[in-house]
């Protein structure tokens, strides 16, 4: 079954920042594309995620140089993740290639001497979440994310 994954721009989390939303996106399409046999350019992955061009170029320079993506240059160039590399890249990887650590370091108040020492009213609860969100980025590969978008159990626009 052939899958192309498209995002729509509009939609917004509050969970993640933007920079790692459009990093799991981009990540996501170029896997699909990949288990395809396709190489995706810049400008596809841009149209696919729904992010800005110049903005996706800088998170696919990011998730390059970490070695999540490969780029190749050339007339048959593009950016690929091949299923066998997919398995092996979790979520926290695709956020720590692009400079995302604040979910782990954020109050759930926006308190900035906010820890376990100086708690705020939401600490304890905070950290429950913050834990078990921690251990999805870790356990979730894309390779996995592509397999649902497979058999049809996810989708990525509405």
């Amino acid at each position: 079954m052939h899958v192309s994954a498209t995002f729509a721009p509009e939609t917004r989390s509050t969970v993640f920042s933007k920079t790692s939303e459009y990093a799991f996106r981009a990540t996501v399409v170029v896997a699909i594309a990949s288990k395809n046999g396709e190489r995706l350019t810049l400008t596809d992955i841009a149209e696919r995620t729904g992010a800005p061009k110049a903005f996706t170029a800088k998170v696919l320079q990011e998730l390059a140089r970490a070695g999540i993506v490969t780029s190749h240059r050339g007339p048959n160039g593009g950016f690929d993740l091949p299923p066998l590399k997919a398995r092996k890249v979790n979520l926290r990887m695709v956020m720590e290639a692009v400079g995302d650590d604040t979910f782990r370091q954020e109050c759930a108040m926006g308190l900035g001497a906010c820890n376990s020492d100086n708690p705020c009213p939401m600490h304890d609860q905070f950290s429950k979440v913050r834990d078990e969100l921690n251990n999805i980025l870790e356990t979730t590969h894309i390779h996995s994310l592509t397999l649902d978008l497979d058999e049809v159990k996810t989708r990525l626009k509405i």
